[in-house]
């Protein structure tokens, strides 16, 4: 019982960034029907962003934000910029695309900072106890959890509320009556790439203040992103928080009562559990929308 509330508040905080970097891979996908395999590369990017401002310069990672998300956010737009030049056999070529790109990005974080592991120092100070209940946080992760449901919460809405927001979704569910209707679908696309870039930045600034990150580390964000989006079925907010979630959950779990190195294997056997006994998602419909 001990490790029990601390593993589930982990789990949450992990899961709620998780989420961010899903609904930004899952923006693309919906959008363009592909999948940006360097998305976990830009939230990595971020995240080393975050760290240079707090090592160099000695300011507070989420103030590298604005910074962070002009690199992530030009990076990003430079990728879709290339995949919009991709005309034959457009899904496998993007995919390669995307991963190559991917590669660069990860070796050029190698070369200019190491692989040496990086976490924020001066955002550690605990908050005991939590809640009155006995489970010791760190600031870092409370204001990582904060912003990040913050975050989805303004995303829900903009989709929900804005010109922009019912664009991308009517590009999603149906691209040719998008365009029926007057909406500019490359326009539209650019902007989930922008959105997403938003949300990588975020999420990696976060990740970064509450645990170690890793030049090697993006790969396995745009994995575990992909194996949320799977979870969550047809993609919605709620259902992509909660597969995040359940995802952190059983990575905290194991890692705490278990080994850490199998952390890794029972996302993936969660992830080949759910595709052969649910394929449409936990939450999903008959038919997927994207």
């Amino acid at each position: 019982m001990d490790l029990l509330l601390p593993a589930i508040f982990t789990a949450l905080t992990i899961g709620a960034v998780y989420a961010l970097i899903a609904l930004g891979l899952a923006l693309v996908f919906g959008a363009m029907k592909i999948i940006n395999l360097a998305h976990g590369e830009l939230v990595l990017l971020a995240a080393y962003i975050g760290y240079m401002f707090e090592s160099q310069w000695g300011y507070n990672p989420y103030l590298a934000i604005p910074v962070a998300f002009l690199v992530v956010g030009l990076i990003a737009c430079l990728i879709f910029i290339l995949l919009n030049r991709i005309t034959r056999q457009r899904e496998l070529n993007s995919l390669i695309f995307t991963y190559s790109f991917g590669i660069i990005i990860t070796n050029a974080i190698l070369i200019i900072a190491r692989n040496e592991p990086r976490m924020s120092a001066d955002m550690q100070e605990t908050v005991e106890p939590l809640l009155a209940i006995d489970i010791f946080a760190t600031y870092s992760q409370l204001i990582a959890l904060v912003l990040a449901i913050l975050l989805m919460l303004a995303l829900w809405l903009w989709l929900k509320n804005s010109w922009y927001g019912r664009a991308v979704r009517a590009v999603t569910s149906n691209r040719n009556a998008a365009k029926l209707m007057g909406i500019n679908p490359v326009r539209t696309e650019l902007i989930s790439f922008v959105i997403g870039a938003l949300l990588a930045t975020v999420a990696g600034i976060a990740l970064y203040t509450f645990q170690p990150i890793t030049p090697g580390l993006g790969h396995m964000l745009t994995i575990k992103a992909f194996i949320i989006t799977v979870l969550a079925g047809i993609g919605s907010i709620p259902g992509v928080l909660i597969g995040a979630i359940l995802l952190a959950l059983a990575q905290t779990m194991t890692e705490s009562y278990f080994n850490a190195s199998f952390a890794n294997m029972v996302s993936m056997l969660l992830f080949l559990g759910v595709l052969i006994f649910l394929p449409n998602g936990l939450f999903g419909k008959t038919q997927r929308r994207g």
